[in-house]
């Protein structure tokens, strides 16, 4: 496999205090971070920590762990929102929405009937219930104890 453990400039690989305290869980290959400027309250990120750009560069590994977070990223948001759905994805390359396309992570975004997400695509505006730092309050202690 291909890749860097980090690249200099890359937000994912940014070890700054903003950043690790939007972190709501760890596992040995990937974390669980808070998008600082999510589409809905709780839009989580599952992101490698190695620097890679695709799926084709993860090891097994950091597949499955990619995979056992994001059920646990569902698990969370269902009891911390009870949204009544969530979109799960991944846009790989800058053509397919990818906003950081070097460095890959998997989107988990709570949705409700009739929520204001779409704000964003059509007024280019954000409607926000609940900062990024509040959502974190809420979701660590879920992620602590399904990570036991």
């Amino acid at each position: 496999m291909t890749g860097t453990s980090t690249a200099s400039g890359c937000i994912f690989c940014d070890t700054s205090e903003a950043r690790e305290s939007l972190i709501v869980a760890r596992g040995a290959l990937c974390y669980v971070i808070l998008n600082l400027y999510p589409y809905n309250s709780g839009h989580l990120m599952i992101v490698p920590v190695r620097h890679i750009a695709s799926l084709a560069l993860a090891s097994v590994d950091e597949l499955n762990e990619l995979m056992a977070l994001t059920r646990d990223a569902e698990v969370a948001l269902t009891e911390a929102y009870r949204p009544e759905g969530i979109n799960a994805g991944l846009n790989l390359g800058r053509p397919a929405g990818a906003g950081v396309a070097e460095h890959l992570h998997m989107h988990l975004v709570p949705r409700w009937t009739g929520d204001t997400s779409f704000m964003s695509v059509v007024g280019n505006v954000r409607v926000l219930p609940e900062e990024p730092h509040e959502s974190a309050k809420r979701l660590r202690p879920i992620f602590d104890r399904l990570r036991r």
